[in-house]
């Protein structure tokens, strides 16, 4: 017992005292000791809901708080935060390097807000008729489309915050929505167990991928714009799987990544870099986070 003991210790010792760093770059690098970092007072003052990267060394966050921060990825401090939503925040988005950053909430509504404006929100986005959970900006921030349980997908222009679009479709109930990187089409998960490809142009579905066997929770582009992934719920081993999905001219699944023992809450395509193999991450209810190689499906 004594022997196991002091070989759990030197385990423990090891495990804390090396933490990998993933760089934006896509390098890989060790941090050194876990205790070292700097501690900062928390972004929000109740559970964080949502969180995207905002530039190179700034990410947003919402919460249950009702709030949306903006904090730097290097010192861990929040530098703005934004209030304006009456109840929970449930997604935050923004165009990658903008100065624009969008929320939405449980009060039914998506809000823009100005990272250098010192009021309230630039423009809302009021109409549909339950929680928002769906948030996705074109590249270049022109446009918004948005999904809620009350089974709509909008489209919007942010200037304006005119209404440019709104589709229904029976029991789909959105779960997640992102855009495809340089083109016009947005991905769309949905507690119907599928992934729709959506035109912006028209709003209409383009491609529905063949349903799964379980809710779909969320959805993910890779940068190159060829593949989508999506999660699934689950419990007890079964379902909680990540799916890979072409979205070149075949629009077929590729291969799964099965694992977790409860729901895969999230799914996201790491960022590459010259030494790694193209790889995904997931994270569940089951209170663990996967690495996986993207073509094999093995974990890292």
């Amino acid at each position: 017992c004594l022997l196991l003991a002091r070989a759990m210790g030197k385990l423990q010792s090891k495990i804390s005292f090396y933490t990998t760093k993933y760089r934006a770059d896509g390098s890989v690098g060790q941090t050194g000791p876990a205790g070292a970092s700097q501690q900062h007072c928390p972004a929000h003052t109740d559970a964080v809901t949502s969180v995207a990267a905002l530039k190179p060394d700034l990410c947003v966050s919402g919460g249950r708080d009702k709030s949306v921060a903006v904090s730097s990825w290097r010192s861990g401090a929040a530098l703005r935060r934004f209030i304006g939503h009456e109840r929970e925040v449930t997604k935050v988005t923004s165009a990658l390097d903008s100065n624009r950053v969008f929320s939405a909430s449980r009060d039914k509504t998506v809000m823009m807000w100005e990272l250098h404006r010192t009021s309230g929100p630039s423009q809302h986005f009021p109409g549909h008729d339950l929680v928002v959970t769906g948030l996705a900006v074109s590249p270049d921030a022109s446009q918004l489309c948005t999904g809620s349980r009350d089974n709509t997908v909008c489209k919007w222009d942010t200037e304006t915050g005119e209404c440019l679009g709104r589709a229904a479709i029976s029991r789909n109930l959105v779960t997640h929505l992102c855009w495809v990187p340089g083109e016009p089409y947005v991905i769309q998960t949905s507690e119907d167990k599928t992934t729709r490809v959506w035109d912006s142009r028209g709003l209409q579905v383009a491609h529905t991928f063949p349903a799964k066997q379980h809710i779909q929770t969320c959805c993910d582009v890779s940068q190159d714009g060829r593949y989508c992934l999506s999660c699934s719920s689950g419990s007890a081993g079964h379902g909680a799987e990540a799916t890979l999905w072409d979205l070149r001219q075949t629009r077929g699944q590729v291969c799964e990544y099965k694992g977790h023992f409860q729901t895969t809450t999230s799914c996201v395509f790491l960022p590459r870099g010259p030494a790694l193999a193209p790889s995904i991450a997931t994270s569940s209810s089951d209170s663990t986070v996967k690495v996986w190689d993207q073509d094999t499906a093995g974990r890292g």
